[in-house]
């Protein structure tokens, strides 16, 4: 499956009520499931962190589908050959 298939499906299932919520609510919920990532990568259940990966992904999609961002066009940033090292601390 591809980021926009992914993006897609999300936005079938949840958009219409993540519009209503709104991006500062829905961004609540998004870093709510990052630090359920966070918990998940501190212990040894491999399974549990899979999960939270999903999660974490899945309201990634939803805040970009409620602010009209496609991911997949987002990416190119990455896979065009552009982004060259990493960027200074």
């Amino acid at each position: 499956m591809h980021i926009k298939e992914f993006q897609n499906l999300i936005s079938r299932k949840y958009e219409k009520r993540d519009r209503e919520r709104g991006t500062p609510r829905t961004f609540l919920w998004f870093i709510e499931e990052v630090g359920e990532l966070a918990t998940a990568l501190a212990s040894q259940d491999h399974k549990n962190k899979e999960e939270e990966f999903a999660d974490v992904f899945a309201w990634l999609c939803t805040l970009a589908n409620i602010n009209d961002v496609n991911l997949e066009k987002s990416c190119t940033k990455y896979t065009s050959g552009k982004v060259k090292g990493l960027k200074p601390k």
